[in-house]
């Protein structure tokens, strides 16, 4: 016999909270930054049954993709720079943009599909939690004929 263990779902406003906490706590993660090229750095913070925290830094131009984050909800803030996050949907080739600056905190449902990059001439530093913690990312392909899939990564076997 199996036994099932639901996974709770933290809401937005709770990831919200928890990378305003944990960006607002300096002291814990200052001292590990890193910048890399020519991938963005990204260092995993927490891990909980139930929601994941991580810092990552963004050099000018760095940028992860199209991408969701499976059935994970989300937020992030950005602590220092900014970024710009493309927004698209599966079969469109409508997209939007929205600029993050420091201070501001985005969250997002499960299945939402980004592209996020630091388009400006600094260095940038963000925060982001994920709930449940992330079993994979879909990758995708912004083609002529709309967004398309391009790979699934797979959590502790591609990233």
């Amino acid at each position: 016999m199996h036994s099932y263990v639901a996974r709770r779902q933290l809401s937005s406003a709770q990831l919200a909270r928890l990378v305003c906490a944990t960006s607002a706590a300096r002291q814990h993660w200052q001292p590990a930054l890193r910048y890399t090229s020519p991938g963005r750095w990204f260092h995993r913070l927490a891990l909980a049954h139930d929601y994941e925290i991580w810092l990552l830094t963004w050099l000018p131009g760095q940028r992860t993709g199209f991408h969701d984050h499976g059935d994970a909800s989300g937020a992030f803030t950005v602590v220092q720079g900014a970024l710009r996050e493309t927004l698209a949907w599966p079969g469109s080739v409508v997209v939007r943009q929205r600029t993050a600056r420091a201070g501001s905190v985005t969250s997002f449902g499960g299945q939402h599909v980004h592209d996020v990059r630091n388009a400006e001439g600094a260095p940038a530093v963000s925060v982001h939690a994920y709930s449940p913690p992330l079993a994979a990312m879909r990758r995708y392909e912004l083609t002529g004929s709309g967004l398309t899939l391009a790979r699934t990564d797979r959590a502790e076997v591609d990233w």
